[in-house]
Order: C-alpha cells, then sequence, then structure tokens
C-alpha cells in the first residue's frame, strides 16, 4: 500500500481526486510548488522552460485554453551596448578612410558639380545641403591658440585684434600728428568731449574768465556741459556752444582744480586756496551739496592742490600741499578719510595731478618734486615705482594711464640745456621707459589720452597744440580733419583794359591811375551800389528805410501801400488842404452836394469865438 505524501498547489475547480505524489522532479514542478527538500541545480533556460510550461497547464486547466498571444521577447541590454560601440567605431573607420581618400581624389573625380568640397569636410556626409562654406568662414587654427577639441577660441578669434602680439611702442599712436595753435601763451587746460567731437584748450592768457588764468577744463560725462575752473574763485558751467550756463558761489579764494562725476551729469568738484573741497550741483549753484576739510599733520588745514573721482565714483581724492594724498568715500560723510598717505610726495611742493587707472586698481601722482609715482590702492602704503628726473615747472603739469593700464606717461618741461619738451611713457608692470615723443621746442604741460579715439593730445608752453595718432588704429577725430581740402583763397579778379595816357587832361577827363588792386577795391567798397550795401539800420528817426517815406512809421506804411506821390510830414497841413481848394470849387465831390438844395450859398463864421466861459450864464 503507498502512502501519500503532503504536497501544495493550487486549488483545482474539478478537484475529484487526490493527485498522487510525483515519483520525478518533473511531476512534481507540474502537480505543484514541489516536495520539501533541496532540488538539484538545472541549468537556467531548463528552469525557465519547466516554469513556463507549468503556468501554461495551470492556465489551461483554469480557464480552458493554454495562453493569451506572443510572448513577450527578453532584451538583453548588454548585448545591445557591445553592438553599437561595434558600429560606432566602424562608421568611425570608414569615415577616416574617405577623407583620406578625398584629398587623393579631388582632381579625378569629374562627376563633381560647383566649388570643391574642403578637404577638412566628409564627402559622404548625407546631411550636408546646399553649397559648402567659404574657405574664409571655415574655422582655422592659430599659432599658440588651443584646438578646437579644447572647446576653447584663442583671444584674436574673439576679440578681432592683435594688440596682445604688439610691442609696447607700437601701441602709442604716434605715426601722424596735427598741429593746432591756441596763442602764444602756454597752454596749461585741455579736455576733449566722450565721443571725441571737440576738443577745449585754456590758457594763462588772461581773456575769458575776467582777466583770471585758466587752470582745469573738463567735459561732463554726457559731453553737453565743460567746467571752467580759473584763478577766480567762482567755477563756471558752460554748454557746447561756449555760453554760461552758471556759475558757483561759496568759494572764498582763488579754484586750483575741478572734475566733473563721471556717472551723474549734474555733479562736479572742485577745489581751492581755501583749503577745502566742495562738490556741486547745477540745479543749485549758489549752495555747494557737500564740503570737504583736508587737514595735515596736526590738525591744521592744507591745500588741495588737485583732486579727481575714481572710475567707479566711489572715491573722491585729492594731492595737498603738504604732499599727502587723501581719499574719502563718496556714500559717507566727508568726516574722517579712508585712506590716507601723509609722506607721498615731498613737502611744500604742489602735487599737480592725480589720476586713476581704468580699473581702479592703480593711481598715479605728478608732482613739483620732479617726481611721478604709481600706488598700488590696494596696499596704499609705499609705491610701486618713483620716476625721478621729471622736470615742470607748471602747477598743471599732469599724468595718466593709457587705456588699456599698460603705460603710464607724463609730460616734462624744459631746462637748461633742453632745447626739445617730451611725452614720456613708462611700462606699468616693469617700470622700464618705454619711448619718449619729441613734442616741441617748449614745455610739455598737458595731454590726454582719448581712449574712444586712440588719439593723444598734448598741450605745449608756445600755445602750440599737437595731436598725434595712427593711420590704422586711431578713429575719426584728427583723421576727419586731415583728409579735408584746404579752401582755396578767393583770387582778385583782374581786368584788363587799354589805358590811355593823357597827361594835361582836365579833371573832368582825366583817367585815374590805380597801381595795384587794393585801392581799386578799397574804393569799389565806399560804393553802396558795387559793394551792394544793405538798408541802413534804424537810429532815432533818421536814415534808414523809414526816412526814405517819411518821418514815422505810419508814413512808410502809406508810402509802401501803394500811394505813388510822396508823403512830405513836414509841411504844413493847412497848407496842404488848400492845394486842392481850387479843384475842389470848381469839381466839388464831398460836401457841396450834399448842401446843394439846403444851403447853395456856402456860409462861413465871420466873428472869432473863442473857448465858452462856464461861469457865464447861457441865454435863451
Amino acid at each position: 500500500m503507498n502512502k501519500k505524501g503532503i504536497s501544495f498547489g493550487k486549488i483545482s475547480f474539478k478537484a475529484k481526486t487526490v493527485p498522487e505524489i510525483p515519483k520525478t522532479i518533473d511531476d512534481a514542478l507540474t502537480t505543484g510548488f514541489g516536495t520539501f527538500g533541496r532540488i538539484p541545480i538545472q541549468e537556467p533556460k531548463e528552469i525557465e522552460e519547466l516554469a513556463d510550461d507549468l503556468e501554461s497547464q495551470q492556465i489551461q486547466q483554469a480557464i480552458g485554453f493554454k495562453n493569451f498571444g506572443k510572448k513577450a521577447k527578453n532584451v538583453d541590454i548588454d548585448e545591445m551596448v557591445m553592438h553599437a560601440k561595434k558600429v560606432a567605431e566602424e562608421s568611425t573607420k570608414k569615415k577616416l578612410l574617405a577623407a583620406a581618400e578625398a584629398t587623393d581624389n579631388t582632381e579625378d573625380d569629374d562627376d563633381l558639380i560647383g566649388p570643391p568640397l574642403p578637404s577638412n569636410l566628409a564627402k559622404d556626409d548625407e546631411e550636408l545641403i546646399g553649397p559648402p562654406k567659404p574657405m574664409q568662414l571655415l574655422p582655422t587654427k592659430n599659432a599658440g591658440s588651443k584646438s578646437d577639441d579644447e572647446g576653447s577660441d584663442s583671444y584674436d578669434e574673439l576679440s578681432g585684434s592683435d594688440d596682445e602680439d604688439l610691442s609696447y611702442v607700437k601701441r602709442i599712436p604716434q605715426s601722424h600728428e596735427v598741429e593746432m595753435l591756441h596763442g602764444s601763451k602756454a597752454v596749461v587746460a585741455l579736455a576733449v568731449d566722450p565721443s571725441g567731437a571737440r576738443l577745449a584748450t585754456g590758457s594763462v592768457d588772461y581773456d575769458p574768465c575776467e582777466n583770471h588764468p585758466i587752470r582745469c577744463l573738463q567735459y561732463s560725462a554726457t559731453g553737453d556741459s565743460i567746467l571752467v575752473v580759473s584763478g577766480n574763485a567762482q567755477a563756471k558751467v558752460l554748454d557746447r556752444d561756449g555760453f554760461e550756463v552758471l556759475e558757483t558761489k561759496g568759494h572764498t579764494a582763488s579754484l586750483n582744480s575741478g572734475c566733473w562725476h563721471p556717472q551723474t551729469r549734474q555733479e562736479f568738484l572742485t577745489s581751492s586756496q581755501d583749503g577745502t573741497l566742495r562738490v556741486w550741483h547745477t540745479d543749485n549753484p549758489k549752495q555747494h551739496k557737500a564740503i570737504i576739510k583736508p587737514r595735515q599733520r596736526g590738525g591744521l588745514k592744507t591745500n588741495p592742490t588737485s583732486c579727481a573721482y575714481s572710475r567707479d565714483s566711489n572715491t573722491i581724492a585729492c594731492g595737498c600741499y603738504d604732499g599727502s594724498i587723501q581719499m574719502w568715500d563718496s556714500r559717507r560723510n566727508f568726516v574722517n578719510t579712508t585712506m590716507l598717505l601723509r609722506d607721498a610726495h615731498q613737502k611744500q611742493s604742489e602735487i599737480s595731478s592725480i589720476s586713476y587707472s581704468y580699473l581702479s586698481n592703480y593711481l598715479c601722482s605728478r608732482s613739483n618734486d620732479e617726481t611721478l609715482k604709481i600706488w598700488d590702492l590696494r596696499s596704499f602704503k609705499k609705491p610701486l615705482n618713483t620716476f625721478k628726473d621729471l622736470f615742470s615747472r607748471y602747477e598743471q603739469t599732469d599724468c595718466g594711464f593709457s587705456p588699456d593700464d599698460s603705460m603710464v606717461f607724463t609730460g616734462v618741461s624744459l631746462e637748461r640745456g633742453q632745447d626739445v619738451g617730451q611725452l614720456i611713457f613708462y611700462n606699468t608692470k616693469t617700470f622700464e621707459t618705454v619711448t619718449h615723443i619729441d613734442v616741441t621746442k617748449s614745455h610739455v604741460i598737458k595731454a590726454v589720452w582719448h581712449a574712444k579715439l586712440n588719439q593723444i593730445f598734448v598741450g605745449c608752453g608756445n600755445g602750440i597744440v599737437k595731436c598725434y595718432f595712427d593711420e590704422k588704429r586711431s578713429l575719426r577725430g584728427a583723421k576727419l580733419c586731415v583728409v579735408k581740402a584746404h579752401r582755396k583763397k578767393q583770387s582778385s579778379e583782374i581786368v584788363s583794359s587799354q589805358q590811355i595816357i593823357t597827361p594835361h587832361a582836365l579833371p573832368l577827363f582825366r583817367q585815374e591811375k590805380l597801381r595795384t588792386n587794393k585801392k581799386k577795391m578799397e574804393k569799389d567798397r565806399l560804393d553802396p551800389v558795387k559793394s551792394k550795401r544793405p538798408d541802413l539800420p534804424i537810429t532815432s528817426g533818421q536814415g534808414g528805410r523809414v526816412a526814405a517815406s517819411g518821418s514815422t512809421l505810419s508814413s512808410f506804411v502809406i508810402r509802401n501801400l501803394g500811394l505813388s506821390k510822396r508823403v512830405d510830414d513836414e509841411q504844413d497841413p493847412r497848407e496842404a488842404i488848400l492845394k486842392y481848394a481850387k479843384d475842389a470849387e470848381e469839381n466839388p465831390f464831398w460836401v457841396a452836394p450834399a448842401y446843394k438844395k439846403t444851403q447853395p450859398k456856402t456860409i462861413f463864421q465871420t466873428e472869432e469865438e473863442g473857448p465858452s466861459d462856464p461861469k457865464k450864464p447861457k441865454s435863451d
């Protein structure tokens, strides 16, 4: 008698008898989950097939059919990745071989229509539509630049300029020059508007500002106004045409320097001999916006000789007569200095100019102690370098940075034995002398390097203003006026006529001898017809257009309204009326026909009656 074992499985709908114990493993998998105990390890494929058969048999017993349709395919991801790598490697090899063969077969390709393809383009590229790009537009690899595989381009390709490859001497625009004459006195002030269209020069000729020498000129940030700082205590602001807009009132001594706010067009700064710096606003020129009082060691006041705003307008700096450089934060109260250096230059010597670099990291200062110093604002204790033996005779000798901050420049006055004034350029990194320009046979006082035009303007001690520019690297400015042709001088017309000499002729018939055309022109000038003299102005009722028709305006109007006869206002009006008495009596037109019936005979008053007496009683 066979004993029945315990088995597990799904309950069948038609279970009438208990299934027998399977004798093999296959029978156990088909009838249920199996028996207790270890099952021998088989291959994965056999196990999957056994599971599928078991599941299909169970579905068939429960529902009545074996499966629902096609079984989904099993996808091996690793196998697909390996296959894709192989295909990519084969395609890249084919493209490289095709590109190499294209260079050899371009001459033998008779079916090619249009311009040949460049060697760096694949010939079998199916996505290329239309003609190929010109060779000028294709990317090229320059020496010293990174390749395209590294994902970056060279500086020259991005900026389109090769200034980095140029030497410092070639960066200075000095190939051409233009000379302008201001006068006979020294030019101590120069200003160029931001657009580079106008140049303003100031001299010590004492003409414009009430016999005071001009010390500083500067255009506003927008170029619509110009600040004029003279030896007077009041600074002036002029418009572009030179007309006065306003005049400040507040300083008690002569001015030394001034400058505009680099960002706000209504604000400017002035320094004076009264020991103050004052900030002004164009809307209220009679009252300063803020006042700054620089102090020397010990608390006594000192005179600021030069002043400047930083490029970002956050700092105001001034050079003082005691040799110190003091700075204030414009966003705070001007009580305490933010940066202070007492021994910047020699004491009792004017600091004629201070200038910020374009990146506002460095500062250069020029003094009458024959030195030019460069300062690092991040370490404002000692100068980076001191350039010595730079003689200066003027309190306005300035200095400045090049537009790329690679150089610093200043002018030098003439010493005994020297013949030519120079403009010297120094390297801001190595502090070596780059070059110098021999300007003229006089002192070099002012110099402005305009960043937009790339031109240098220099003011000299003999009244000459020079402009240096480069034909290739400079823009507009002096280049526009140089190409203009000079106006031709008006040539005097010579009329050839035969002259008959009659030495004994009467004065009436004597022909005047004119040896030069100048006398003839002077004589023609006195003739109102030949000189085409305009109508004379009206002066107190005599002469001019009104006098031609009468002495009053009404007579002039009546004369020009169509009256043919002259109206003479000076004659007696009674005589003017009686002139027409005879004509009125013979041919009456107005009065006589009206009284023809009632008063055919004219009756005139015989007795002279004066004005009635108001006190006399009226008689009935």
